[in-house]
């Protein structure tokens, strides 16, 4: 069964971006060590998909203009993402799958990554439909010692509270990162 996870990197008071979605307070914690620690080593590999929003494809990367760091997981991973949108996008790349419905974008996610995948969730507001939708199966946050006072939120606007199993956690790393790997508790 191909698994859906809700990965993102958190400040201490839960945004995952500044105002305006400003991505530059990562840069601090980029790149400190070359090993990401045990969650995201055993995770990473594993990634066949990503389904994304278009606030997230569009957004700040902040190694944007770097061909070795730029893109997911600092660079590390390639393979085929999806993208949920009602906007064309002009000369998407070969391996972008555009998709314009929730239900559409994640059984595109599903058959790309195979029935023993992981689809890589990245963005708050297709997080939040995906757990709507019941999709979500595991949630990954990286909290990170920056207190950002607003921004976009981990989750926001959900209909209701999800609770979270804990699967496993790492000790605080290189200036105070703190990984959480959770289940999705179903209802």
């Amino acid at each position: 069964m191909t698994t859906f996870l809700y990965s993102v990197s958190a400040s201490a008071d839960g945004y995952i971006s500044g105002p305006g979605g400003d991505m530059s307070w990562l840069t601090q914690f980029l790149g400190d060590v070359p090993d990401p620690g045990p969650i995201l080593d055993r995770i990473i590999p594993r990634i066949t998909a990503i389904l994304c929003g278009r606030t997230t494809f569009d957004g700040d990367d902040p190694h944007a203009g770097d061909p070795e760091k730029e893109g997911a997981f600092e660079g590390q991973w390639e393979g085929p993402q999806v993208l949920l949108t009602h906007r064309p996008i002009e000369s998407p790349p070969a391996n972008l799958l555009v998709r314009h419905t929730l239900h559409e974008a994640v059984e595109t996610a599903r058959a790309v990554a195979g029935t023993e995948g992981l689809v890589n969730i990245l963005g708050a507001g297709v997080a939040r439909q995906c757990l709507e939708a019941g999709v979500v199966d595991e949630v990954v946050i990286s909290t990170l010692p920056a207190l950002l006072g607003g921004g976009t939120p981990v989750l926001s606007g959900a209909a209701r509270p999800y609770g979270l199993e804990v699967l496993d956690e790492t000790p605080s790393g290189p200036r105070g990162a703190h990984i959480h790997h959770y289940r999705v508790l179903r209802r």
